[in-house]
Formats: C-alpha cells, sequence, structure tokens
C-alpha cells in the first residue's frame, strides 16, 4: 500500500499556554491564554533539522527525542507513514517546567502540523480524535483540551478515550500570571500528592469546581470562593513554598489566585479594572504579566501573518 502524501509548502501552527486545574478542577478543567508558541514545518528531502529559538533555545534537544518531533513522528504513524525528511523551526514564548501548559503546546503543534503537511490529514484525523491522541502523549487531558480548543474547557475520559466541552468565559476576566525564576517538574510535583483524601475534601473540591464554572463563565464576582481548594496544592507546597506563600497572601487580599497547572507559576483570575493593580502585588523575583484569554484554540495561521487569526 502507497504512504501518504505531503504538502510541499511549509505549515506555520500557533499554539496557547494553558492553566489547568484553576483551584479545585484538578485534571479536568483548563484555560487557554494569550501568550504563544509558533512552529514551522516543512517536509524535506531528507534528515531532520531543528531550529529553536526564545524559550528553551538552550537546552531542548534537536534530535527525535524533542516532544514536538515525537508528536509529530506519532501522528505521522496514524496518518500512514513518515516523510522522508523534517525541517522544524520553533518559536516559543511558553516558559518550561512552570505549569502554563509548553508540553502540551509542544503537543499540539506536532499533531497539528503533521494533519497540515499530509494530504487528506483533516478528515483522516478529526478534532476529537487529535484530543484523543494529544491526550495519549500527554497522559491526561486538561491542558491538551484547552490548548486545542481555546477558551475555558471541560475535560475527562470515557470508556478510556478523552472529551472535552467547551464553555465561553466571562470577557471581564482577566488571567495575571506571576511566573518565578525557577522550575519544578511536574513529576515531582504530582509525586507529592497523597493516594487517598478525606472525603469531607473531595466533596469540598467538588463543589467547588461546580460553581468555578458559574463563576469563571458568568459570575466573576464569586471567583475567590470558586477557586479554593483542598485536593493538591497544599500537598504540593514543600516542592515551591514561595508559590504558595504568594497564592494565600492574594487571596488573603480577595484576590482569587490558584496555582497554574503543577506549579509554580500562580495564576490570579481578576476582573479588568483590577488587573494591572495586582500584577505589582507580587513583588521581586516574579515576572508577572496581565495576558488576554485565548479563545481560538491552537491552528494553522499563513506563513506570512504576525496576528492572531486562523487560517
Amino acid at each position: 500500500m502507497a504512504g501518504p502524501a505531503f504538502r510541499a509548502a511549509a505549515v506555520r501552527v500557533r499554539t496557547p499556554a494553558t492553566s489547568a486545574n484553576l483551584g479545585p478542577g484538578f485534571d479536568a478543567l483548563g484555560l487557554a491564554l494569550g501568550l504563544y508558541d509558533d512552529v514551522v514545518v516543512r517536509v524535506a528531502d531528507s534528515g531532520l533539522h531543528i531550529d529553536i529559538a526564545g524559550e528553551g533555545a538552550e537546552t531542548l534537544p534537536r534530535d527525535e527525542s524533542h516532544l514536538l518531533v515525537r508528536s509529530l513522528r506519532t501522528t505521522f504513524d496514524l496518518l500512514g507513514g513518515q516523510p522522508r525528511g523534517l525541517e522544524v523551526v520553533c518559536a516559543n514564548r511558553i516558559p518550561h517546567g512552570r505549569g502554563l501548559g509548553s508540553s502540551s503546546a509542544a503537543i499540539c503543534a506536532g499533531i497539528i502540523a503533521a494533519r497540515a503537511v499530509t494530504t487528506g490529514g483533516a478528515e483522516k484525523l478529526d478534532e476529537t480524535a487529535m484530543l484523543e491522541l494529544a491526550t495519549e502523549i500527554e497522559g491526561h487531558p486538561d491542558n491538551v483540551a484547552a490548548c486545542l480548543l481555546g477558551g475555558f474547557t471541560l475535560a475527562w475520559t470515557e470508556g478510556g478515550a478523552a472529551r472535552a466541552v467547551r464553555m465561553e468565559p466571562a470577557p471581564t476576566v482577566v488571567p495575571v500570571v506571576f511566573v518565578p525564576d525557577r522550575p519544578v517538574l511536574t513529576e515531582t510535583a504530582r509525586g507529592l500528592l497523597p493516594r487517598t483524601v478525606p472525603h469531607v475534601d473531595a466533596a469540598a473540591n467538588a463543589g467547588r469546581a461546580a460553581l468555578l464554572v458559574e463563576a469563571l463563565t458568568r459570575r466573576p464576582e464569586l471567583l475567590l470562593p470558586a477557586t479554593e481548594d483542598r485536593l493538591h496544592q497544599e500537598y504540593r507546597a514543600p516542592a515551591m513554598r514561595e508559590s504558595t506563600e504568594l497564592v494565600h497572601r492574594l487571596r488573603a487580599d480577595g484576590v482569587p489566585a490558584v496555582i497554574s497547572g503543577a506549579g509554580p507559576t500562580v495564576l490570579a483570575l481578576v476582573e479588568d479594572g483590577a488587573a494591572d493593580k495586582v500584577a505589582r502585588l507580587a513583588g521581586d523575583g516574579w515576572a508577572a504579566n496581565r495576558l488576554a484569554l485565548d479563545t481560538a484554540g491552537a491552528g494553522v495561521l499563513p506563513l506570512a501573518d504576525t496576528g492572531r487569526g486562523h487560517e
């Protein structure tokens, strides 16, 4: 059987940063943020060439072990076969190891790019299949769902397959991220979680996660109680003391703050008028950034486009 045909032209993919958990929604809730990685992929005659600028330029591998390349390869296999060669150019803006979904961005970029350069790729791999594949590579669906769909997402697994629904976050909500200098490995943060938790804590989180859906989509004034967590943040505190202390300090001041994903970035979800003031509250040692909400999710862009729209 003949292998797939590939486009001669390069494709450009843009993937947003994401924040998972959002306090009580452990491994389920995600939010797409207006901070992006760009990847250009072209099928070549032979070999593998990777160029990386920005985050990870000094540390990321430039061979088959690169997560983006592994995602490309996995997707090509699913689509029927590998191209003879690949040229990959990465412009990375999402900080690595900070709980902002850099690995999910790389995974989703690889899947979308492989689909885009393969003739008939969109027909062979639809949106549901992309979510399932991204979850298989990542290991959990919360970040990849938000990355692919944009907006505010709720993800789960059903019969072993990943599923997600997208919701529209309230337009007045502004994410403010406080990014520390030092990363924390997701494996380290997950390793601190207990095997069991008290029933009362599980019940509290279920209620808060349900409230968070209402707060983030329609009633932002409820974000402070809605972002309360008892399942993971305090257990992970030994790996990120400064982040935990900042969350406590912000919440004591009435700011809905949480650990972003596995940390150590702190995410505050505030209303538009308070965002600039909140961004100044962290003090030294933090890079505070007011971001937009991403509502489009990952997608293919024209090569010459410097804006945000999809092709």
